[in-house]
């Protein structure tokens, strides 16, 4: 049976190498996009590299940014992918406020310079597009759960040049019947998670003082509510997404919300440890209530949690909680891990880095 041929951008992302890894397992050749840089930047996806000679390749990774319209044609023409995954972006959200311009280059007008170049090279009846559009484009949110009807209230440039994407998608499916699918996805973690965003500084930085390593961690809004789950799991929704008859918008969520706080305090009790809170706003701390463990010597009564105001965003989300029972009931997608799961195999991964 011929392989199915598919192109990634932001194959060198979290998502992106997960992705890659699911669709190889799917027997599919997958080609990938990354920038250049002066430094290595694959660490997610060495384990797939091919020598250039070896026969049978099934992992191609080629050079190009999303803000390069013509190499963007040139690679979908030589390619000639029957799928396209728009996971490339500028993801940080607190960051998009430093650098809004650059963010909505890559966010809004990458998406649209892949379907301009799909329908430029006569490809619409070929090519099926999947985009990664994003729970934050509820930002101020309208409803307390939210699904694919609810409406959208963006909160920061990174959500408000991701709904650019998601409309221009939509725009491009009723304009030119172009198989064009939004997956609207919530926050998902997993070890592979970049440094700076705030499950994996949270996962690093508890080893870290738990080793005696650090001793305060510094972090922003605690009260804010996420719905967190496992890169692994959206991912091959997101291939469910891609298969499905007719293109369409999906929400894919656990269902459940969780604090930065409570995922704080999850990640502690994995080693024997409890926290309490005292102050409040910008002067709130923490501090170790209880040390079960004797193998770390954290001290009762010391301070290790304290609030920067630089983790701030200048508007912030509040509450995201997603309802995807429409996946759920159409694909059969079910997630595999639990926030629980999720969190000891962060764990795992950063005491044996």
């Amino acid at each position: 049976m011929k392989k199915k041929i598919a192109l990634i951008t932001g194959v060198t992302g979290q998502d992106g190498s997960y992705l890659a890894e699911y669709l190889i397992s799917k027997n599919y050749i997958v080609h990938g996009i990354k920038r250049k840089s002066s430094s290595f930047n694959t660490s997610r996806v060495d384990h797939l590299f091919q020598e250039v000679h070896e026969k049978k390749k099934k992992f191609f990774l080629h050079y190009c940014d999303m803000t390069d319209s013509l190499g963007l044609v040139n690679i979908i023409k030589n390619t000639n992918p029957s799928e396209i995954y728009n996971l490339a972006a500028q993801s940080h959200v607190r960051v998009s406020f430093d650098i809004a311009e650059y963010t909505t280059n890559v966010n809004a007008l990458g998406l649209l310079r892949i379907l301009e170049a799909v329908k430029s090279l006569g490809m619409i009846d070929k090519i099926r597009i999947y985009h990664a559009s994003t729970s934050e484009l509820y930002g101020k949110v309208k409803k307390p759960i939210q699904d694919e009807k609810t409406d959208f209230y963006p909160r920061s440039p990174y959500a408000v040049s991701k709904l650019f994407a998601h409309w221009i998608g939509i725009n491009y499916r009723e304009a030119y019947k172009m198989h064009v699918c939004n997956g609207i996805l919530f926050n998902h973690e997993s070890p592979r998670r970049g440094d700076t965003f705030v499950t994996k500084k949270i996962v690093s930085s508890v080893v870290k003082v738990v080793k005696g390593e650090q001793s305060i961690i510094y972090l922003g809004n605690l009260n804010a509510k996420r719905d967190w789950g496992h890169a692994k799991d959206y991912v091959k929704a997101m291939h469910s997404i891609i298969q499905y008859k007719k293109p369409d918008d999906w929400v894919i969520s656990s269902g459940k919300t969780t604090s930065v706080r409570s995922f704080l305090l999850k990640t502690f009790s994995f080693f024997g440890i409890s926290l309490y809170f005292k102050g409040s706003g910008l002067n709130e701390k923490g501090y170790v209530k209880i040390c079960k463990n004797k193998k770390y010597d954290l001290k009762k009564h010391s301070c290790v949690i304290r609030i920067d105001q630089r983790y701030f965003r200048p508007t912030e989300v509040d509450l995201l909680k997603g309802d995807s029972s429409k996946a759920r009931k159409i694909l059969k997608w079910r997630p595999d891990y639990s926030l629980d799961k999720l969190i000891k195999e962060m764990i795992e991964h950063e005491l044996a880095s």
